[in-house]
């Protein structure tokens, strides 16, 4: 079978890479950008699922109604063993990153089904593990430009003007488009009071 892809980030973050606060997200009412995240981690290159990994927090912070995501393969990461009682029913439980994708790739083996993108989604100590390994070669960057009180952050600085901390640049359009299989919507967006904008970058070291 073949090896795990590549690690995707995906993230919502304000200017100064806020990403939550009180455990939830700081901004409400963002239907079209979920959507646009849900169309990104369910659609498939060649392979039968994507899989999404997420810390104990990130997955509480979902609605019940909706866990676990839909269409795509879910994995936890907790250290925590009540945690992990309480969401093994719906959720692949695992104590590490590593661990997290040492069990997708036993998944490949075990079911003869390749695994066709595999994103991190959150939160910040996930997102750390993630960019600490070389196989993190890209972060889909919702860039919201409203201002927003956060208490918990992103751990790269992707600056606006296309450079980012640790050899990470920002990709062209066209290459967003390609990466992610559409059009995806260009400039600033408005929506209930909130202005964002799409953007991917990529490793270059």
């Amino acid at each position: 079978m073949p090896s795990l892809p590549d690690l995707t980030l995906i993230v919502a973050a304000t200017q100064q890479m806020g990403i939550g606060r009180h455990g939830t997200l700081p901004w409400t009412g963002l239907k079209k950008e979920m959507a646009y995240f849900a169309r990104v981690t369910k659609r498939l290159p060649p392979g039968p699922q994507n899989a999404v990994i997420m810390g104990r927090r990130t997955w509480e912070s979902i609605p019940a109604r909706f866990r676990p995501l839909p269409g795509r393969v879910n994995v936890v990461v907790s250290r925590s063993w009540a945690a992990a009682a309480a969401a093994a029913a719906t959720a692949s439980m695992a104590g590490s990153l590593e661990e997290a994708l040492r069990m997708l790739g036993e998944r490949q083996q075990q079911q003869q089904q390749a695994i066709g993108r595999v994103f991190v989604i959150g939160g910040a100590q996930i997102y750390a593990a993630a960019l600490a390994r070389r196989e993190a070669r890209r972060v889909l960057l919702t860039r919201v430009r409203s201002e927003f009180e956060c208490d918990t952050f992103f751990p790269v600085r992707l600056a606006e003007g296309g450079n980012g901390d640790g050899g990470w640049r920002r990709s062209g359009q066209a290459e967003m488009d390609a990466w992610v299989g559409e059009e995806v919507p260009r400039g600033v967006q408005s929506e209930a009071g909130t202005e964002y904008e799409f953007e991917m970058w990529e490793r270059v070291d």
